[in-house]
């Protein structure tokens, strides 16, 4: 079968049409993602040890979406399907039961990143790219009067007396008695990569339980980057796995603004890393 070239993409479709999904990917781009993240039969996930070394090689992942969404992901990587899709009823849905009970055994173990992270997305960092997340999205403790609520700084100030505390021992010390509340402010600490879920306890009843992040990974979220190192930090780590990135797909997957994003790309093309081939469009070199 005659595969197209990057050359004959100018001839096939604009690159409008590749962003508003009008147009598919090159056979090539979709090969090498299939590649890189275990998108085929071959390389599906069974075991932690395995989901975590995924997580290592693409850098950062989201939990439990599916082929709707760009970038890599732990269910895809688990059903190894380029076209996996996520039932409706995800609770006799295998896959979906298993992804879930691997993402509670990665958090038990605690050698990757795991949180709710921007725009309240599940997501495994690997420990290297803690320090750049954390530039871009993190809250620091001389900041947190300040950009934290009030509600959030009553969570973190009661966990940091006890250090690892039960949802509802959390709640009551915190003093929020509303449970949407407490969990908006719980999504408010993650999502500032302060405090991360450090179990899962089934029986006798369902909860996590909640620790700080600073305790888990003190290296690497006391490491300081620049904002410039992190923003192309980030997007090299999508690139190595996308092979190619379309406008506005590395703030889609990540939760960038597209003019960081493009900050991110073009210091890549700067460095040599990568080529504009489009408006918005960069190619990382060397792989074809």
């Amino acid at each position: 079968m005659h595969r197209r070239r990057y050359t004959d993409l100018e001839n096939e479709a604009s690159w409008s049409d590749y962003y508003s999904g009008m147009a598919a990917l090159p056979d090539e781009i979709e090969e090498f993602r299939d590649v890189r993240w275990q998108r085929e039969g071959a390389g599906s996930i069974e075991t932690a040890a395995q989901a975590e070394r995924f997580i290592e090689n693409v850098g950062f992942a989201s939990c439990l979406t599916d082929s709707r969404k760009p970038g890599p992901s732990l269910y895809v990587a688990v059903c190894g399907r380029r076209d996996a899709i996520m039932p409706r009823n995800v609770q006799k849905d295998p896959e979906c039961s298993h992804t879930w009970m691997l993402k509670d055994e990665i958090l038990r173990r605690g050698k990757v990143y795991y949180g709710k992270l921007s725009r309240g997305k599940a997501t495994f960092l690997a420990p290297r790219m803690i320090p750049h997340f954390r530039t871009l999205w993190g809250v620091r403790r001389r900041e947190e009067k300040v950009r934290l609520s009030g509600p959030a700084q009553a969570i973190l100030k009661a966990l940091r007396k006890e250090w690892e505390m039960a949802s509802a021992d959390l709640r009551a010390d915190s003093g929020i008695p509303d449970r949407r509340l407490f969990t908006i402010a719980l999504d408010e600490l993650q999502a500032a990569m302060i405090v991360v879920p450090t179990d899962v306890i089934y029986k006798p009843k369902f909860t996590y339980l909640w620790g700080l992040a600073e305790e888990r990974f003190p290296k690497e979220l006391s490491r300081t980057v620049s904002r410039q190192t992190a923003l192309r930090e980030v997007a090299r780590c999508f690139l190595d796995g996308a092979g190619l990135t379309i406008r506005g797909e590395l703030a889609r997957v990540t939760g960038l603004s597209r003019p960081d994003a493009g900050l991110g790309n073009r210091a890549l093309v700067k460095e040599g890393y990568a080529e504009m081939i489009g408006p918005g469009t960069y190619r990382k070199l060397g792989i074809w």
